[in-house]
């Protein structure tokens, strides 16, 4: 039998009906003689709830206070659980984040784990318990209570399963698995029987919002076997999150589309062409903590450069005035541009190692849809390119039929 990790949402647990309804698969896979260990986050809406109360105190919370509040959630939730399996005759027992003693630094509302210590839990297991954790939160060296910031229950639950060394780690959501892209936006999109953990991770980078990209790295990273299921279905296999690349006779070129609403593109017009220009832009950027994302540089004839970069649409409006106040004087620029009114869209398939043509295709399919390209970024399994946020779902739409995504692969012949 198989030492398991299952991570439930707040979706998953959001009443004691859903919360009961997960005990009984839980309690099946424990009757099947499998090892579990339970991840849960708080009740849907409940984070967002405990927020709200600490900004109705202070504007911008106290971080290491608001952890303390925040955290609270989970606690609710693992008891809740605990309390459905011991009903069901299933022993089980709860913990929070420190109680496990899940040790991360000090980075309060973001904190990134260091280490688990999971003598405690192994105990249990060995004794024939479930053992429920609450996902979200840890402890510095200090006892201070921490978060890992939202998405963190998706973390927890592959750290357990690292730390555990799990047979695998199944994340139960609200979706069924991965899909070739949205289904709300595209209804013919596929349910993936597999993907790999480089296309997953590009497409948690790139806007799909299965699992958080965190928890996708640090899978990577420790290799956890990692499964992604409905928490209201029972019949399905989910997808599962592979480092095994199928046959290349198998291998469609095109796994997925990924797009991302959350854009805004700034641009600083006629900039003089010299060593350190890039930096002396994006320096004041990065230290105003702005992420960026894709950069383009066009070179003029009359020695001087366009200079064109994206950022969080959360961000625009703080690096549109850090532009126009401070880098356009001292870089000596022309003019400053904004967009936030643009989109990202997405090609991931590790198919593309082996295949040419797919920048072309896409180009192609985008121009016969009159969508114009503002910006382009690649990488060996990835195409992105920027457009008008108007034509984002008519764009995702295109390339999903183009590249055949709706219609399922045929068996390998042999």
């Amino acid at each position: 039998m198989a030492l398991i990790v299952q991570k439930y949402g707040g979706t998953s647990v959001a009443n004691p009906e859903r919360i009961k309804k997960v005990a009984e698969r839980v309690a099946r896979f424990h009757s099947e003689g499998h090892q579990v260990v339970v991840v849960v986050s708080a009740m849907s809406g409940e984070t967002d709830r405990l927020i709200k109360l600490a900004r109705e105190i202070q504007a911008q919370p106290e971080p290491r206070e608001l952890d303390v509040m925040i955290s609270t959630g989970e606690q609710v939730t693992i008891g809740m659980l605990s309390m459905a399996l011991i009903a069901r005759g299933v022993p089980a027992k709860s913990y929070t984040g420190g109680q496990v003693r899940i040790l991360t630094d000090e980075s309060h509302t973001k904190a990134r784990i260091l280490e688990i210590d999971e003598k405690r839990m192994r105990a249990d297991l060995d004794s024939g318990k479930v053992v429920v954790v609450a996902g979200f939160q840890g402890t510095t060296e200090h006892g201070d209570i921490t978060t890992l910031g939202r998405g963190g229950s998706d973390t927890t639950g592959v750290a357990l399963a690292a730390a555990l060394k799990a047979d695998e780690c199944q994340i139960y959501t609200d979706v069924d698995g991965v899909y070739t892209t949205d289904p709300r936006v595209v209804p013919e999109a596929r349910r993936l029987e597999t993907i790999t953990f480089e296309e997953m991770l590009e497409m948690a980078s790139l806007g799909s919002k299965v699992l958080q990209i965190r928890s996708v790295e640090f899978a990577g990273k420790y290799k956890v076997k990692l499964r992604v299921l409905s928490s209201f279905e029972d019949n399905n296999n989910g997808t599962l999150i592979t480092f095994e690349e199928k046959s290349k006779m198998e291998q469609p070129i095109i796994s997925g589309i990924a797009f991302n609403r959350d854009e805004a593109k700034l641009s600083l017009l006629g900039v003089p062409d010299r060593p350190g220009i890039a930096y002396a832009i994006l320096e004041p950027v990065g230290s105003a903590q702005v992420d960026v994302d894709m950069i383009i540089q066009n070179i003029g004839v009359d020695g001087s450069t366009d200079f064109s970069f994206t950022v969080h649409r959360n961000d625009y409006q703080k690096t549109l005035d850090l532009l126009n106040n401070t880098i356009k004087p001292s870089t000596g620029a022309r003019e400053v541009r904004g967009d936030n009114k643009i989109c990202k869209v997405s090609l991931v398939g590790v198919g593309m190692r082996s295949h040419a043509g797919v920048a072309s295709k896409m180009f192609k399919t985008l121009s016969e849809e009159g969508i114009n390209i503002q910006m382009i970024s690649t990488s060996e399994i990835k195409i992105s390119v920027v457009l008008d946020e108007k034509y984002m779902e008519l764009a995702v739409r295109a390339l999903h039929k183009a590249f055949n995504l709706d219609s399922a692969m045929p068996p390998a012949k042999g």
